[in-house]
């Protein structure tokens, strides 16, 4: 499947899937979608100092990078984990260039490490940031972690609609520690409801650049 690499409105690139219409990140800013779905909403929102993060769709890196500066700036422990069916060729994940928003080089070798390292091994990137990355289908596998917070950054409903069932979301639920925080990017009222159906606390939130709305949920304790 053809893939594009494009320079959002924030000046940090994304790659699209022109088959689909669809990106990988907001063309309104991947950074800034990431900083705010993920990071701001879920990461900062948890005043956790010690957590397990579990995040569905890997992709280019954007949020796991983004995590690790942010347990390094905080120094808060982070045990990442997360998944991707379909890792991206390293011609693809070079071209990300995000050289502008990566403080010093020893974080680009962070990002680079992240994406060559082999599939269950589990390898401390920084002194607050333990990484695990799973080439996995989540219809099939689920790490072997209690997350305190998901990132849940598959595709959109529309493309992959499989990847937003109560089956799923079900699961992912069994896993997650009590109290624990999901975020995702989608807003759409079956994914909603979803998650109601399953006890837990919805907020519907101002979404990042270029889109009005985003979710919290929230396991009960």
């Amino acid at each position: 499947m053809e893939k594009k690499i494009v320079q959002t409105a924030d000046g940090s690139k994304t790659i699209a899937i022109p088959k689909w219409n669809e990106s990988y990140h907001s063309k309104h800013g991947a950074w800034q979608e990431s900083q705010h779905v993920f990071i701001q909403m879920g990461l900062a929102y948890t005043g956790l100092s010690s957590l397990s993060i579990f995040e569905m769709g890997f992709g280019t890196g954007l949020n796991a990078i983004q995590a690790l500066l942010y347990a390094e700036k905080h120094q808060i422990n982070i045990d990442y984990h997360t998944l991707e069916a379909y890792p991206l060729e390293e011609e693809l994940w070079q071209q990300m260039d995000y050289e502008d928003f990566l403080p010093s080089r020893l974080m680009k070798d962070f990002f680079g490490r992240m994406h060559r390292v082999e599939p269950e091994q589990s390898i401390r990137l920084a002194d607050f940031f333990r990484f695990t990355k799973y080439h996995a289908d989540i219809h099939e596998f689920l790490p072997p972690t209690n997350p305190d917070l998901v990132f849940y950054d598959a595709f959109g409903p529309r493309v992959q609609p499989d990847l937003w069932t109560s089956t799923i979301f079900e699961r992912l639920h069994s896993m997650m520690s009590p109290g624990a925080i999901l975020t995702t990017y989608c807003a759409k009222g079956e994914v909603r409801r979803t998650f109601q159906s399953l006890g837990m606390e919805v907020e519907r939130l101002p979404g990042p650049p270029g889109k009005r709305e985003m979710l919290r949920a929230t396991k009960a304790k």
